[in-house]
């Protein structure tokens, strides 16, 4: 006797967010959710800017391939770019689509894929121009003598004179650090950086 296995139909998992600030309720996007045939519908209030969703990350799990991820806008999944491709990218792992009412995105189709591989490239574009920019920047702070980090808050000259200062005992550390307006514990460290450098000279002489 033959035992034929039944086939699980996809299905359209919907998903509803709004802001906790908005002061609003996700009743307009279940409406819409609903009339476009989702079969469940995950609910939350948090900001599209945070990834701790839980609401979010459930039905992401319930996704199977051949599934339809479904909102009501884009921005109701995300409100960043780099975000939102890596949430469909994921999906796309699975097997399964995606599909924003408003804005008329449907994975599934060619015309939707195209669409968000379009997305994806400029996403890219843009990411790849922002690293450019950021090391030209730094190659250029380089050349110029400019390293990253925060700005010493005493230049070269002005650590020698305290060094010089503080060793002719001329100065108290604590006064060259009211004289210089630093704390204390900065001039300990230069001091303590000087005859670092002394001891150093010494033992290669």
């Amino acid at each position: 006797m033959a035992i034929r296995l039944r086939k699980i139909s996809p299905m359209l998992i919907g998903y509803a967010r709004v802001s906790r600030q908005d002061g609003q309720d996700t009743a307009l996007q279940i409406q819409a959710l609903k009339a476009a045939g989702v079969d469940r519908v995950f609910e939350e209030k948090a900001s599209g800017g945070r990834w701790d969703r839980p609401q979010l990350h459930r039905a992401l799990d319930q996704l199977r391939p051949g599934d339809v991820f479904v909102v009501w806008k884009l921005d109701r999944l995300s409100r960043s770019l780099k975000d939102l491709l890596t949430l469909m990218e994921k999906m796309a792992a699975i097997g399964a689509g995606f599909r924003s009412l408003t804005e008329a995105i449907d994975t599934t189709t060619p015309a939707g894929r195209m669409m968000m591989q379009m997305v994806g490239s400029f996403a890219e574009f843009e990411r790849a121009m922002i690293r450019e920019c950021t090391k030209a920047g730094l190659d250029t702070a380089r050349r110029q003598g400019r390293v990253g980090g925060r700005r010493p808050k005493l230049t070269v000259h002005q650590q020698q004179e305290i060094v010089e200062m503080v060793t002719s005992e001329r100065k108290s550390s604590s006064e060259a650090a009211r004289l210089f307006n630093v704390h204390p514990a900065t001039v300990s460290r230069i001091i303590a950086k000087y005859r670092l450098q002394e001891a150093l000279s010494d033992s290669a002489k």
